[in-house]
């Protein structure tokens, strides 16, 4: 196990130094320059001191020069200092996970908890009342744009009921409340952002999930189960369901980059501080130390992700686990 996974870990260092590369030179190539923002707006800007500012950044360099440099840089965990307030990538980046990490990770909760029954139960039941509600429910889920249900849900909520707040993670006065007033000024604000977040994944769970239990409950050994007299409920659960969720368990690896990349969509709508909305805010300004932070977090994490899958398959399946010792 341990050198299967040691193997996979060799091979992720090419994979990623190949997504670096493409990612640095199509940010570079994209029509403007962080310096363009500092000068475009002032007509008193001189041509020597733009070119002075290219210098000051590093963009006088020619892209292969600036590549190895900023990979130099990355090789010690330093990812430079953002062109727009000076201030360290790593710690902008820092400030910004745990709330895309609270708002990801209860959302993934949320999946999973309805999700998975939903998914379950469809299978069990195909062709039932359920199993068709089931399969309306996916499809809205797939089809529904996450801006338009974010703008709609806002609306009706915030807007015309007043039951939830209409953006932020907290309120104007939330230092005077207490500790459970805080918890629950939180958790109002979380609503909103969890529930948008969970609603397209939710579905795509739920079909994944039905699809891979009907595969599994017409196997032999869960006919053999059945024929030795075991439970309903011990045949399903103990035998069908583990061998189902393998499928699952890759989405959920592909998941992980999620927990920290955020949503850009959701995090704009309602003007939550996370990772999100800061490399959205980071590509209007074009800050290309921030923009490359967040997106090589984002590959190590899909990558990580990838791995984290492939060990849990062969966990689950130890013939994955001899024919990658090969």
């Amino acid at each position: 196990m341990l050198s299967y996974i040691a193997k996979r870990l060799l091979g992720l260092i090419p994979v990623f130094l190949g997504i670096t590369l493409i990612s640095f030179f199509v940010i570079h190539l994209a029509p403007g320059k962080p310096t363009d923002i500092q000068t475009n707006l002032n007509p008193k800007v001189s041509f020597e001191a733009r070119a002075r500012l290219d210098k000051l950044y590093g963009l006088d360099k020619p892209l292969g020069v600036q590549y190895f440099e900023w990979l130099k840089r990355f090789a010690t965990f330093d990812f430079g200092r953002s062109y727009m307030d000076d201030r360290p990538v790593s710690q902008k980046i820092i400030e910004r996970i745990p709330i895309t990490l609270l708002i990801n990770i209860s959302s993934m909760i949320l999946i999973l908890f309805i999700g998975i029954p939903l998914g379950v139960i469809s299978a069990l039941r195909r062709g039932s009342v359920a199993d068709r509600a089931t399969t309306i429910f996916a499809f809205i889920g797939f089809s529904v744009p996450e801006f338009w249900l974010a703008l709609m849900l806002m609306s009706l909520f915030a807007i015309q009921l007043g039951w939830l707040p209409i953006s932020g993670i907290k309120s104007l006065d939330f230092e005077y409340y207490s500790l459970l007033g805080k918890v629950l000024d939180v958790a109002k604000h979380l609503i909103l952002p969890v529930s948008i977040a969970a609603f397209g994944s939710l579905a795509g769970i739920s079909r994944y999930m039905r699809a891979s239990m009907i595969g599994i409950i017409h196997q032999d050994y869960i006919r053999t189960a059945r024929a030795k007299g075991l439970k309903e409920r011990d045949v399903i659960y103990k035998h069908a369901l583990r061998n189902a969720l393998l499928p699952v368990i890759t989405i959920l690896g592909l998941s992980i980059p999620g927990l920290i990349g955020g949503s850009v969509i959701f995090e704009s709508i309602f003007a939550i501080p996370g990772m999100g909305r800061l490399f959205y805010e980071s590509v209007m300004a074009r800050d290309y130390p921030v923009i490359l932070g967040v997106l090589s977090i984002g590959a190590i994490l899909t990558l990580l992700g990838n791995l984290l899958a492939d060990a849990a398959y062969s966990y689950a399946d130890p013939r994955i686990r001899v024919s990658g010792e090969k």
